[in-house]
């Protein structure tokens, strides 16, 4: 093992894959690539790069400028289930490599606090090596310094921090058995385990007997690595592709440094300690062949112990359920209810006799009257017509495989570009709807559009920035970075924005019908036409077709796994739109029905109380399903929560209005009036 990583691989750009094939790439596509999803301003390793052609490894003996035998090792920031605050690799008094190399982070990565750097273990392909010492640490109670090294360490262990490593582009998984004689598999394994005072094993320490003493603390301080390669062809049989790599945390004391056995007790770390401690570092790794698993394929491994595809396949059965029973509901009233509707209107107006009109039509004159904040409901419009084209173009390109888990940072890089790009029709749309709306100030409207919403989540960004600063964590943002975040707003989204409101205030829609001088009366609501009813019975319906894959989405953001399923949470957005706005449409012609015509509000309220829901539900996973301790963290975690509740709330509150201003603007259109 050479004491010093190489750098990330450069590999060239022969093609891309999207899902398992590999598609032959354009001339200049690597540099495109880097500009729309990297926005990194030096040439990025192809280490990030979605999709470029693999690597090959071959024997030492056989290494030629296309065959590398040195597989470098890279580590990753640790992160813990119990706790929001993610630290760097060398934050913990781990074995380094003092001449590291860093591949070059896009935005995701550096929005996410992703810092990934080389290590000290380096392998040779096909090299099996047993027992290699790596370092050694020493801490001595007495010395200050050591001490909080130590104390930090111990802290890391109790609150369960997982390591993540990454060979070739590839985690390296963790895999155990476990008693329905099943196999789980994580892509992070723990630092160590502890043993309470009271003898309670936790997280790791279930897996052996030798953790067994009270108030313990257990490192990992020796990792059997199993790499799998697959030989590509048999004529060129020296060539082959890393497939898989897998790592068996071992903890041993290995009471002299220079004859290392790798076996014998594990290496403990009492709870407290007042002695000198020394602590050796080792690792085994072997490779094994396989002529199962190609490269194209090899991400798959992964999803060994994730069965989730049943359940995700019933909860689009549930969600199609629910829209199928909305959907025959809205084709009763449209086919049945409201055609009559319209039949006997139009037969009156062409009768002779002066009948008196009732229904969703005597409110013909007051149902496209102004709503009250208008400017307000405006600027919601325009920044969910902002989310809503942002989430669509960000899933599309993920069912294609371009935003994959291989592609680190690509998906949150993806969303904040095309964020700031769509300033345009979010700046257009919110103009002509606050036209629409009677409004004359339409630069004032612009203004609220470019830094009403976005002001709200980068100061909920800067407060969490600061928190995670104060814990000197690795996801606290560099004052850089958050420089840079605001000259894409002001420099790149606000310049869109108006760009678009300038169009947008020159045009409004028009209304089928005229409007009333006077507003008519509202009759006297009952319980059932109140509006909070209805926001709480066309909330809970679009909620019950995404909540069990909003379980997975909470499950890759805080319990660190990795979301793959990107068709099964396409098929739910749409099941959501068509959710919003069938709920919307029924409960607004019930609504019309009992002659209230305050519509505008109250289809943008019935739809974004999905996002209540979400919020509900939040409380309840944190309270259930995580471990978070801290205040520190708890605050992150709501903190974050809050933003996507708001991101949420805009974007289905703009399907539902839209989708009850076109059914009103409809019905009344074909209805012959005086």
């Amino acid at each position: 093992m050479s004491p010093r990583a190489e750098p990330a691989p450069k590999m060239s750009a022969r093609g891309f894959r999207v899902g398992t094939k590999l598609w032959p790439a354009l001339p200049g596509l690597r540099w495109l690539l880097g500009l729309l999803l990297g926005l990194q301003a030096a040439r990025c390793p192809a280490f990030y790069l979605p999709g470029l052609a693999p690597v090959n490894f071959c024997e030492a003996n056989r290494e030629t400028a296309t065959c590398k035998s040195s597989v470098a090792l890279y580590v990753n920031r640790l992160d813990s289930v119990e706790s929001v605050l993610p630290y760097e690799y060398n934050t913990f008094d781990f074995c380094q490599d003092y001449g590291k190399k860093s591949p070059s982070e896009n935005l995701g990565q550096v929005l996410f606090g992703e810092k990934i750097t080389s290590s000290p273990y380096q392998f040779s392909f096909n090299k099996t090596e047993t027992c290699v010492k790596v370092c050694v640490k020493s801490y001595d109670t007495a010395n200050e310094d050591q001490n909080k090294k130590l104390a930090f360490l111990k802290k890391g262990i109790q609150l369960n921090y997982q390591h993540h490593w990454i060979i070739d582009n590839m985690p390296v998984i963790w895999c155990w058995d476990m008693e329905n004689g099943k196999k789980y598999c994580t892509p992070g394994f723990p630092i160590g385990c502890f043993i309470t005072k009271s003898g309670t094993p936790k997280d790791a320490c279930i897996i052996s007997s030798e953790f067994n003493k009270n108030n313990t603390f257990y490192l990992f301080n020796h990792v059997a690595i199993t790499i799998t390669y697959h030989r590509e062809s048999e004529t060129n049989w020296g060539i082959a592709r890393l497939v898989a790599a897998r790592v068996d945390p071992k903890s041993y004391k290995h009471s002299d440094e220079n004859c290392l056995t790798c076996n014998g007790p594990p290496m403990e770390i009492p709870g407290e300690y007042t002695d000198k401690l020394n602590i050796t570092y080792t690792y085994s790794v072997k490779f094994e062949e396989s002529k199962n698993i190609k490269w194209a394929s090899r991400w798959d491994y992964i999803l060994e112990s994730m069965p989730h595809t049943n359940i995700q396949w019933f909860s689009i059965m549930n969600s199609f359920v629910i829209v199928l029973f909305l959907s025959g509901m809205v084709a009763m009233i449209i086919l049945r209810t409201l055609h009559r509707d319209i039949l006997r209107y139009n037969y009156m107006n062409a009768s002779e006799d002066n009948q008196e009109e009732f229904g969703w039509k005597l409110v013909h004159g007051d149902v496209f009257r102004p709503p009250r904040n208008g400017m307000l409901l405006s600027v919601f419009l325009g920044q969910g017509i902002q989310v809503l084209i942002m989430t669509l173009i960000t899933l599309f390109l993920a069912c294609l495989g371009f935003l994959s888990p291989a592609n680190r940072g690509a998906l949150m890089t993806c969303t904040v570009v095309l964020w700031v790009l769509l300033g345009t029709p979010a700046g257009y749309v919110s103009a002509k709807m606050y036209k629409t709306f009677k409004g004359v100030e339409w630069k004032r409207n612009f203004l609220l559009m470019a830094l009403l919403c976005p002001g709200i989540v980068f100061a909920d960004l800067f407060i969490m920035n600061l928190i995670l600063w104060v814990k000197g964590s690795s996801a606290a943002m560099s004052f850089s970075t958050l420089i840079g975040i605001l000259a894409m707003w002001f420099g790149i989204s606000v310049p869109l924005t108006y760009f678009g409101a300038y169009f947008g205030s020159k045009k409004k829609f028009r209304y089928p019908v005229h409007t009333n001088q006077i507003p008519r009366v509202i009759p006297q609501r009952t319980f059932f036409t109140k509006p909070l009813l209805g926001m709480i019975i066309g909330g809970i319906l679009p909620f019950g077709c995404t909540f069990i894959q909003l379980f997975f989405i909470l499950n890759s953001i805080w319990s660190h796994q990795i979301y793959f399923m990107f068709g099964f949470l396409f098929l739910a957005f749409i099941i959501l739109l068509i959710t919003c706005s069938e709920a919307t449409v029924l409960l607004c012609y019930f609504h019309l029905c009992a002659e209230d015509y305050h519509w505008s509000w109250r289809a943008f309220f019935t739809s974004s109380f999905t996002a209540v829901y979400l919020f509900m539900y939040a409380v309840y996973y944190f309270f259930t399903k995580l471990q978070i301790t801290g205040i520190a963290s708890t605050i992150l975690y709501f903190g974050y929560t809050m933003i996507m509740v708001l991101i949420f709330f805009l974007f289905t509150g703009t399907v539902g209005f839209f989708s009850c201003f076109w059914f009103v603007t409809k019905i009344y259109s074909v209805v012959k009036m005086d």
